[in-house]
């Protein structure tokens, strides 16, 4: 039972005994320290969340009000994230219609030089489906003073050709 053979049985238990209150004062100090370290982590945790959020910043706050705001915070920016998103997308859209256009522009030019290399009568100049009159090099666009020209769909687009 013991692993010391000059101690007998009653001498061992009567060690524990002895040691038994000191072991469980050291017990008892060890989890008191842990329990205060998990504490302090967690007012840190909700002071570094007090901080985050932007109305909260260097305000007193109960952990129910940091929670609240930070709950929020949060759905304020799933949406303006989810705003930016659909702009990105729009703003791709918008892209991929522009290099259509470019590569449609950069045939018309291509094909204009083979027919200014070969002239044919009057050729640069082409009747739509209203009568007008069209040039290849106008992109499509009526040069009758009846078309308004067109709106631009949001700011963004106007930003993009006014620049």
């Amino acid at each position: 039972f013991t692993e010391n053979p000059d101690v007998k049985l009653g001498e061992s238990a009567t060690a524990n005994v002895l040691f038994f209150p000191f072991f469980q004062a050291d017990k008892r100090a060890h989890h008191n320290a842990l329990e205060r370290k998990r504490r302090d982590h967690i007012k840190d945790s909700f002071h570094s969340l007090r901080d985050s959020v932007p109305s909260l910043q260097g305000e007193k706050a109960s952990r129910a009000q940091i929670l609240d705001k930070a709950t929020e915070y949060i759905q304020y920016m799933r949406r303006k994230n989810h705003t930016h998103q659909q702009d990105i997308d729009d703003l791709k859209r918008q892209n991929a219609l522009l290099e259509q256009q470019v590569r449609a522009l950069e045939k018309a030019r291509s094909s204009a030089q083979l027919q200014t290399n070969y002239p044919s009568s009057d050729s640069s100049l082409y009747t739509n489906a209203k009568g007008s009159t069209i040039s290849a090099f106008d992109g499509g666009s009526d040069s009758s003073s009846e078309s308004e020209p067109e709106e631009p769909q949001s700011r963004k687009k106007l930003r993009m050709e006014a620049s």
